[in-house]
């Protein structure tokens, strides 16, 4: 049995414990915003916060979770990650989409950390890949939410 806290509700898991927690939240949680991209921690569309930093879902066992806090795309937004989605939707990030709910954690983890990154930040923060190259405009989009909560117009 592991005892966590997933978007702000405390989940008692009866589960394998080397199941990847990805698998847990999409089916054993139903959380889907979560996606499946390579299974190997490279692609970063797995990607959640476990107790506020970045975290590629896809090879992280749950028994490694224990008393952990685990946010994914679906939790309610705080002001880190409503900023980001609101720079998202400003700069027109989302093309296919598939990738970007990882992007978007990836992101808030960043700025959790660093609140005023600059470009090199951003590239060594979110590894992350887009099979429609929207690069540019994901760096754009964050320096837009950090200007944001930074209370500076971007």
């Amino acid at each position: 049995m592991t005892t966590l806290v997933i978007n702000g509700r405390q989940r008692q898991l009866d589960i394998e414990p080397e199941t990847p927690l990805l698998w847990v939240l999409r089916d054993e949680l139903g959380l889907t915003g979560t996606k499946f991209g390579c299974g190997i921690a490279s692609c970063g569309a797995c990607t959640v916060e476990i107790d506020g930093v970045a975290t590629r879902s896809c090879v992280m066992p749950i028994q490694a979770l224990e008393g952990k806090t685990v946010r994914t795309i679906e939790a309610e937004p705080d002001r880190i990650v409503a900023a980001l989605q609101a720079a998202w939707l400003q700069h027109q990030v989302p093309q296919c989409g598939y990738c970007q709910s990882g992007m978007i954690m990836a992101a808030a983890g960043l700025l959790r950390s660093q609140p005023r990154p600059n470009d090199a930040d951003i590239a060594a923060a979110i590894t992350n890949i887009c099979r429609c190259g929207t690069y540019q405009r994901i760096v754009a989009a964050v320096h837009s939410a950090a200007a944001a909560l930074q209370g500076v117009p971007a």
